[in-house]
């Protein structure tokens, strides 16, 4: 048996995570331990029939209280950590940055104590037992910024390695020369990076100093079904849904590496079986594209959609005329608004086999469709103080 403690699970990616290994090994004999604080980004109707299984076990807590902690590997012999609990956002770690340090480093180093003492001994020889594993789920903002080089996107040219890999996916572009590696330089530009590279940092100190077996994935920007409505494609859709103004940083030229997140869960599970001891593998989408070319294809595909299927107009909160560009807003740029973020995945499309499958064309619209179908679940996890926070937070720009 193997048995996975999977901490954030009810929230965006780590519940298609779930829903992924469900999916994948399910009929094989395992365990999921979901640990999740239940703040506004996670919800249990993201995960509602998995936890209906008889080998899938919810536990309400922080990944923090050690107590709560040190009680799960007590209870179950725990062989994968997937930590994806973290606070995620970075307009809210500009206003808040104290939380993003206690939840992602503090709460990373919880974790590590607890499977350190369960695993092994106090010693940096090691010692673990076998099949053991604790993979942090991190991010490319803990690269920093690259330069956004061409105006204009691109053709991508793949080196040989990478071309046998990826040949399913045609058309790659790019807004830059320069890529992500593993062996860049970290250099946070947000209290939310800083937290995250912190929580890097300290896996990778727990691998030298005391042996422990982990590894380190870092995204690209992840997107699809249910993602919290404060992230820039579910945002998006929802305004447009509800004919409200869609507030674009700046001039809406950043560049973002869009993954899907079916793609992304697919890399964590191979990095987990497969994954070498100490490593960090970059998971990158092939996904390049500028925020208000994101944000008018949402528009457009949303306008397309309700044209061509006069059912889902039903499903508008404005009228069919209002759905246009007129909507789009722009606002003053955040600080530390990084330019370009891109990733070259050689590392685990050529160790371990695995490529971004979906291309943005395939997963937008896939997400934009599970937003219409689904606008009760974005209704009950919106509710409270949600829409405030964002006239607050907009009001001024």
């Amino acid at each position: 048996m193997k048995t996975y403690l999977i901490t954030g699970g009810a929230g965006f990616i780590g519940s298609n995570f779930v829903q992924y290994i469900v999916k994948m090994h399910g009929q094989d004999d395992v365990q999921i331990i979901i640990l999740d604080a239940l703040t506004y980004a996670g919800n249990l109707k993201n995960i509602e029939s998995e936890l209906n299984l008889p080998y899938v076990h919810f536990i309400k807590g922080d990944i923090g209280d050690a107590d709560v902690v040190a009680d799960i590997f007590a209870k179950f012999d725990i062989d994968y950590v997937v930590n994806f609990a973290a606070e995620s956002h970075v307009d809210r770690s500009i206003s808040n940055p104290r939380l993003f340090l206690e939840t992602n480093i503090l709460g990373t180093q919880a974790l590590l104590d607890a499977a350190r003492r369960a695993w092994g001994k106090d010693s940096n020889a090691g010692g673990y037992a076998e099949g053991k594993k604790f993979l942090q789920v991190s991010t490319d903002e803990v690269y920093g910024s690259l330069e956004k080089e061409y105006d204009e996107p691109q053709p991508l040219r793949l080196d040989d390695k990478l071309k046998k890999v990826v040949e399913k996916r045609k058309n790659l572009k790019t807004f830059g020369k320069h890529f992500f590696t593993e062996d860049t330089p970290l250099s946070p530009r947000s209290p939310y990076s800083a937290s995250k590279a912190g929580a890097d940092m300290l896996v990778a100190a727990y691998h030298e100093t005391y042996g422990m077996p982990v590894n380190i994935t870092r995204c690209s920007n992840n997107y699809g079904a249910y993602q919290f409505p404060e992230k820039l494609i579910p945002l998006m859709i929802k305004n447009v849904i509800e004919g409200k103004k869609l507030p674009v940083y700046g001039t809406g030229m950043n560049v973002r590496d869009w993954l899907y997140v079916t793609d992304h869960c697919k890399a964590i599970d191979e990095v987990l079986e497969k994954g070498r001891i100490g490593e960090v593998y970059n998971i990158g989408g092939f996904n390049e594209e500028c925020n208000i070319n994101i944000v008018k294809l949402i528009i457009n595909t949303i306008s397309e959609i309700m044209h061509n299927e006069p059912a889902y107009q039903s499903l508008l909160r404005c009228r069919l005329e209002d759905v246009s560009e007129d909507l789009i807003s722009y606002v003053t740029d955040r600080p530390g608004h990084d330019k370009r973020y891109a990733i070259n995945p050689t590392k685990i499309a050529t160790e371990l086999g695995w490529y971004p499958e979906t291309s943005f064309e395939t997963g937008i619209k896939s997400t934009i469709r599970w937003y219409l179908d689904n606008q009760k679940w974005v209704d009950d996890v919106t509710s409270g103080d949600y829409q405030k926070y964002y006239d607050d937070m907009y009001k001024n720009r």
